[in-house]
């Protein structure tokens, strides 16, 4: 059987779902200064560079953990892009056509 390192998981779903928060916050804040910009494209790829290094780099630390706070990480994440996705889809305006 499977020996579950459980404190090793709940410390990567920690941090996993601190770090997603993060990284979906810095991706709306980034659209949001694009839209303004001159040149959109500079600030999402900065944006973009800047939230992929930060998200790689506290995944590392994790899983110098071991696996399975490199799992929990990873399932975070996928849990928080589910739900920041859920509450991103565009809703039909009410009352009109």
């Amino acid at each position: 059987m499977i020996d579950v390192g459980w404190s090793a998981f709940l410390l990567g779903l920690t941090a996993g779902a601190g770090v997603s928060a993060v990284f979906f916050a810095g991706l709306a804040f980034g659209v949001r200064i694009a839209f303004g910009a001159a040149r959109p494209t500079v600030v999402l790829l900065l944006s973009a560079g800047l939230r992929i290094a930060l998200f790689l780099a506290v995944g590392w630390l994790i899983a110098q953990t071991g696996a399975w706070a490199l799992a929990g990480y990873a399932l975070s994440f996928l849990l928080v892009r589910f739900i920041v996705i859920a509450f991103a889809r565009v809703r039909p305006a009410k009352g009109g056509m």
